[in-house]
């Protein structure tokens, strides 16, 4: 029996090697998406043909946009990355770490390569719980842009394809998310998720990503594999 296609937006972090894990053992052939956008944590994409490699997805591609072009966010302009914040400072608003449109980008790329697979799913590890409060993070935004998807493609509207937007995680809490990566063989040393690592590649342990990460393997009572400047402890 054929397989189904899957597009998967993996970004070389926890998240997103965890949710092409969770779409390969749902059965999908998974084909990896990944984008060089200019962002400065241009580090994640080496960790994410690691991860595409791991896993084992059929093809991984990296796409590059620059969206530097436009800034506004401490990701792709000359913006301090906060540090240091604990979650009640986090959960204030949007932070300057959002990235304008980001996922709506990305997953805009991912939809036309479905088109051109004939694939009808779209993988992608957004998470509402222990997450920095991007607006597209949330299942409202995964929900409308499922429906955007069935309405705005050839496929969609002519093929009979009815295109699913799937976030596996997105109830999720970080350790759920590294408990079931663990349990499908999600080999975590090979990601990266810092906002701001060091020339080496090594994370800072201080910006809210690597805080989120750190308090996931602190749950599960594990140390966090990923390298780091000066590793804070990740066990609890």
């Amino acid at each position: 029996m054929t397989k189904k296609k899957g597009v998967v937006l993996l970004s070389g972090g926890l998240d997103s090697a965890t949710a092409l894990a969770i779409a390969k053992a749902d059965g999908f052939e998974t084909y990896a998406l990944s984008f060089r956008y200019g962002q400065r944590h241009a580090v994640e994409l080496d960790a994410a043909r690691r991860v595409a490699a791991q896993i084992g997805a059929m093809e991984h591609r990296i796409v590059d946009i620059d969206l530097r072009s436009i800034g506004g966010s401490a990701l792709t302009d000359e913006i301090a990355v906060p540090m240091g914040r604990d979650e009640e400072q986090m959960s204030r608003g949007i932070p300057v770490t959002y990235v304008p449109a980001r996922n709506t980008i990305f997953l805009s790329f991912a939809l036309g390569w479905c088109e051109v697979l004939g694939a009808a799913d779209i993988f992608l590890g957004v998470n509402a719980v222990d997450y920095s409060g991007y607006p597209d993070c949330r299942p409202e935004f995964v929900e409308a842009f499922e429906r955007l998807a069935n309405l705005a493609t050839k496929a969609g509207v002519e093929g009979g394809v009815r295109f699913a937007v799937h976030a596996p995680l997105i109830a999720l809490t970080k350790g759920e998310i590294i408990r079931r990566g663990l349990e499908l063989g999600v080999e975590y040393s090979l990601t990266r998720s810092c906002y701001a690592p060091d020339g080496e590649g090594r994370a800072c342990g201080r910006c809210d990503s690597c805080i989120l990460r750190l308090k996931g393997f602190r749950e599960v009572g594990l140390q966090d594999p990923a390298p780091y400047v000066s590793h804070p402890t990740g066990r609890a």
